[in-house]
Formats: C-alpha cells, sequence, structure tokens
C-alpha cells in the first residue's frame, strides 16, 4: 500500500498529527506537503492518533520493498551511479572548455580580423601583381640599364652611358621612394664609379690633345670632380704616365737612360703643359673655377726638379767625357724647347755638369796616379832602349802635334802615368767647362805632386844601387824636363792659356829638383854616357838601335815596347791627336 492509501485509510485528528510531523523534524509548510496537510486536517483524534503507527508501517514496508530492489537492482544502481559520477565530471569537464573557449574567442575575433586584413592585402599585392605583369617589359628595361651602362663603357661609348646615367637621375628625383627605384640608382653609381677609373686610366695612356679634350669633357658631365680636383687629377694622371715612361728605361745603362729620360721630358713634359693650358683656360678674372692658382706652375717645377736631381744623381756614374757632352747637348735642347712653355732652366744645368765633368777629371787623375805607383812599386831598374829625346824637354804648345814624346817610353812608370793623363784629358776636352779652368789646373798639379811625393818617397824608401840609381835619376829627369810640359801641354790645349796655370807651380817639384842636383859622380858619369850613346844610336839608324838593344840583353817588341812593363802607348786612347780645342764644341759657360 502506497503512502496515499495511507493517509486515506487513518484520520488522525489535527492537534496529534500536528505534534508528530513536529517531533519528526517534517517541513510540513513546504507547497508539496499541503494536500497531506489538509488531508490530515480532516481526521479524526483517533485516527491522527493511529496515523503515526500507520506511517511507521508503512514506512518499514518501503525500506523492505526498497531493499528488495536495491538487491535485485543493485548492478544498476551501481551503472546509473558511475553514469552519475561521468556526467558530472564531463559537466565539469564542458565547464571548463566553455570558459577556456569563451577566453579565446577574442583571440579567435582578432584573428579573424587580422585574416580579413591580409586578405586584402594580398588582394592589394595581387592587383600590384597583375600590374607588374602588364609592365613587365617596361621593367625589365629599367633594370637592364646598368648591365647597359657597362656594356656602352666596355666599348667606349662614353655619351650613350652618361645618357643612361642622366635618365636613371630623373627617375630617381621623380619616384626616390620606390625601392626598384633606390637599387637602380645604387648599381648605375657604382657603374659610374668605373668609368671614372676607366676614364682616369685613359689619361695614365699615351694620347693626345682631342681625346684628352674627350676624357675632360666626360669627366666634367659626370660632376664627380670639381673644378680645381679635376685639374689636379689631369695632372696626377699625365705625371703617372711620365713616371711609367721613365721606369721602362733600363737604369743599368745610365746613358740610355739619362737619354730617353731627356727626350722624354723634351716630348711629353711639353706636350702635357700644351694639353693643360688647351683644356683648361686660365682665366684671370678672379673666378675660382677658372684660375688654378699656380697649380701648372708648381707641378711643371717639380718635374724640372725631379730632372735635375735625376741627372745629379746619375752624371756622377758616367765615365765618358764624350758621353757628357751629349748628355748636356740634349739637356741644352730639352730646356730651350720647354722654354716655348716658360720652362727653360739651361741656367741651372752648369752646376750640375761641372761637378759631373770635375769628379770624372779627377777620378781619372787619381787612376793615373794610383796606376804609376804600383808600376813604379813593381818596376825592374834596368836599361831600357833609347828611342829619341826631346831637346831640353821643351814641348811646343803651339804645334798641332801633341803626340806623347817617345823618350817616356824608356821610363814604364812615367808612360803609364803620361796614358792616364792623355786619358783623362780627352775625357775633358769634349766637355771643358771654362769656369772649371783654374780647378781642373790644380787637379793636374795635385796629381803631378803626387807623382813627385812618390819619387821622393821610393828615393827615401828604397836602397838603389849605382846602376839603378842612374836610371831613377833619368826617371826623375825625364818627369821634369818631359812629362810635366807635356801635361802643361795637353791642358793648354783643353783651355786657351791652360798651359801657363800649372806651369806656374813649377816649385811643386822642388824636391825632386833636388834629387837630381846632388847626385853621385859615378851616377851623373853614367847619365851622360847614356845620353851620348843614344844620340849615336838615334843617328845610326833603325838597324843599329836594334842591335845595340840586342847587346844590352833587352828584348823589345814590334811597337817599340820594352817586353819588361808596359811603355807608352801611342792610340788614340793613349795621346791627345785630335784638332786643337777652337775646333771641338763650345766649352760651356
Amino acid at each position: 500500500m502506497d503512502l496515499l492509501d495511507a493517509r486515506h485509510r487513518h484520520t488522525p485528528d489535527l492537534s496529534s498529527s500536528q505534534d508528530a510531523a513536529s517531533n519528526m523534524g517534517l517541513p510540513l509548510a513546504g507547497a508539496a506537503y499541503q494536500p497531506y496537510v489538509s488531508e490530515l486536517l480532516s481526521f479524526s483524534i483517533e485516527r491522527l492518533h493511529k496515523e503515526p503507527e500507520l506511517l511507521r508501517v508503512d514506512a518499514e514496508r518501503v525500506r523492505r520493498q526498497m531493499q528488495e530492489v536495491a538487491v535485485e537492482n543493485y548492478a544498476a544502481f551501481i551503472a546509473a551511479s558511475e553514469a552519475l559520477s561521468f556526467v558530472r565530471a564531463q559537466l565539469e569537464s564542458f565547464d571548463g572548455h566553455l570558459e577556456a573557449m569563451i577566453e579565446e574567442i577574442p583571440n579567435l575575433t582578432s584573428g579573424c580580423t587580422e585574416f580579413v586584413e591580409s586578405a586584402q592585402q594580398i588582394l592589394e599585392e595581387r592587383k600590384l601583381n597583375q600590374t607588374l605583369l602588364a609592365n613587365h617589359t617596361t621593367l625589365l628595361d629599367l633594370l637592364e640599364i646598368p648591365q647597359l651602362m657597362d656594356t656602352c663603357i666596355r666599348n667606349g661609348n662614353y655619351d650613350e652611358a652618361l645618357d643612361l646615367e642622366a635618365f636613371v637621375s630623373k627617375i630617381w628625383k621623380l619616384h626616390p621612394d620606390l625601392p626598384v627605384v633606390q637599387g637602380l640608382a645604387t648599381e648605375v653609381k657604382k657603374t659610374v664609379q668605373s668609368l671614372v677609373s676607366q676614364l682616369l686610366q685613359k689619361l695614365r695612356s699615351n694620347i693626345q690633345l682631342p681625346e684628352c679634350l674627350r676624357i675632360v669633357a666626360h669627366l666634367r658631365r659626370i660632376g664627380v670632380f670639381s673644378e680645381s680636383e679635376l685639374r689636379l687629377q689631369f695632372l696626377r694622371c699625365r705625371e703617372a704616365w711620365l713616371s711609367g715612361i721613365l721606369e721602362d728605361l733600363d737604369q743599368r745603362n745610365v746613358y740610355d737612360y739619362l737619354k730617353g729620360m731627356v727626350t722624354c721630358h723634351r716630348v711629353h713634359l711639353f706636350d702635357v703643359v700644351n694639353q693643360y693650358r688647351a683644356i683648361f683656360n686660365n682665366d684671370k678674372s678672379g673666378n675660382d673655377e677658372n684660375y688654378d692658382g699656380g697649380l701648372l706652375f708648381s707641378w711643371a717645377m717639380q718635374q724640372v726638379s725631379n730632372h735635375l736631381t735625376t741627372l745629379q744623381v746619375m752624371l756622377p756614374n758616367i765615365t765618358e767625357g764624350g758621353s757628357l757632352s751629349n748628355i748636356l747637348e740634349q739637356c741644352m735642347y730639352c730646356a730651350m724647347g720647354l722654354g716655348l712653355v716658360g720652362l727653360d732652366f739651361r741656367g741651372l744645368l752648369p752646376p750640375i755638369f761641372e761637378n759631373a765633368v770635375l769628379n770624372l777629371f779627377s777620378k781619372n787623375m787619381s787612376t793615373a796616379v794610383e796606376n804609376f805607383q804600383v808600376i813604379l812599386d813593381s818596376h825592374c831598374w834596368v836599361p831600357m832602349p833609347s828611342v829619341g829625346f826631346v831637346a831640353n824637354g821643351v814641348v811646343d804648345e803651339t804645334s798641332d802635334d801633341v803626340t806623347p814624346p817617345s823618350v817616356l817610353m824608356e821610363h814604364p812608370p812615367l808612360a803609364v802615368f803620361v796614358n792616364g793623363v792623355s786619358a783623362a784629358m780627352n775625357e775633358l776636352r769634349p766637355c771643358a767647362p771654362l769656369s772649371l779652368k783654374v780647378v781642373l789646373a790644380q787637379e793636374v798639379v795635385k796629381g803631378l805632386h803626387a807623382v813627385s811625393d812618390s819619387l821622393v818617397r821610393y828615393k827615401a824608401m828604397r836602397m838603389l844601387r849605382g846602376n839603378e840609381s842612374a836610371l831613377f835619376l833619368s826617371l826623375c829627369q825625364a818627369f821634369i824636363e818631359v812629362a810635366y810640359p807635356y801635361c802643361a801641354a795637353c791642358f793648354g790645349r783643353c783651355y786657351p792659356n791652360g798651359a801657363t796655370l800649372i806651369s806656374e807651380r813649377q816649385g811643386t817639384f822642388d824636391a825632386v829638383r833636388q834629387l837630381l842636383t846632388v847626385p853621385a859622380r859615378s851616377n851623373s858619369s853614367s847619365i851622360e854616357r847614356r845620353q851620348s850613346g843614344g844620340i849615336e844610336r838615334r843617328q845610326s839608324g833603325a838597324i843599329e838601335r836594334k842591335q845595340s838593344v840586342e847587346s844590352t840583353g833587352i828584348a823589345v817588341t814590334d811597337n817599340g815596347l820594352s817586353a819588361d812593363g808596359p811603355g807608352l802607348e801611342t792610340n788614340s786612347s793613349a795621346a791627345t791627336t785630335t784638332s786643337p780645342v777652337d775646333d771641338g764644341p763650345p766649352a760651356s759657360k
């Protein structure tokens, strides 16, 4: 019996039912219990007293039924409980996911917004790509401008290359913000730098005035240099070209190098100055763009200074007077040619060549003295065949014949010395500066004085026997009476009245004269006998001379030189046999 049946069977009174309800703690005031409460109010007191028992019985019955049902259907209850727990967990998970989704909704919204914006950008880029595709040919032509400029530069079409550069500059001014135009301008600038380098390299080559004008015009059009910088670059490039020509010359041959250098400066330096004046109008109106401020003058003076410095350094290496004379003539001709453009430096040449001539002559005289000392130290004092003697030992200065006296062949040391002096005079004669007349005369006297000192020192240090002493005194006499006048006469052929400067210094040989003033009696008699025998042999002819030589036991060669030592050479290198000084080249002032 269910609860409603129990309610209909029992009708307890109102007070007892209310007490029971209050004792059981039932919420009878709820809306769900109002029908039951109304029913209780309709019960009698007896019924109300029985109602609790009835309710207890019904509750027990219901409890037993519930236990039976629970026992019979425990698996369903467990499954329901598990399902309830699972549903509860799933609901909690759903709640967490819903909260996460709610949190991600703003991100989703922003993502959708970004997607819309990116889609719009893609649409715009697509439109740009379509525009690019429509103008592909024109854009390709623009991008090929740097390569086209490079091709024009390689082929020498500089005007076309500069036209392309001007076109790109115009585009860059109109659209400076476009990346393509910026990249194009950068590439063109690099190509223009290559063009400038190539133009400057052309200025460093052998080009004439028309080509120089074109190159400078191109550089001006490019505008990479100001007017003053352009002038400086022009002179630097031309100087590099001149330096390259000089570097190609062989410096091992000093004479050829100096000739090549003088020719280079005479021809090319003249051309460079004329090219500069033709290209750059030297306007002195006060405009800084047209006035070079003395740049050309400073550069030209630097080149002349380098030219003179090279001469000063390399002329001492020339060992021939004829070569010095030729170089002097070339330098004078070069200076005269450069004088047409205001670079006449002839007044600066004499000191340089005077030093070179003085050094060469001093070196030759020192060599002659050294050779004399070497031959004197190793000389064997044996009688030599007499081949003649000049009367009183005097050489006629007015005679055209300046052949060394043959009597010197009897004295090999003096013959070697005179050969050296003759060689020095031969080297001096083609280039004999008048300003060095006194100085060179002093050099000759210095050499003669050195020979005199060597003779005095030799006499003091050597123990000579009677015959050797006589031969030595004969050599000293030949030095004073023959070698000394002959050297003075040779110097007189190089300089007018030059012999007088040397003859005035006869006091230098007083020490040798003293050796001749105090000879032993035997020595003087032997000298007289030797001189008289020599005169007789000269009169007897060549056959008797040969026999007398064989009787002395001395071998004589075909040219009359003694086999014991070097004699006096009579060729052009040993004696001055040329015409007088007046017939030669004029001496430098």
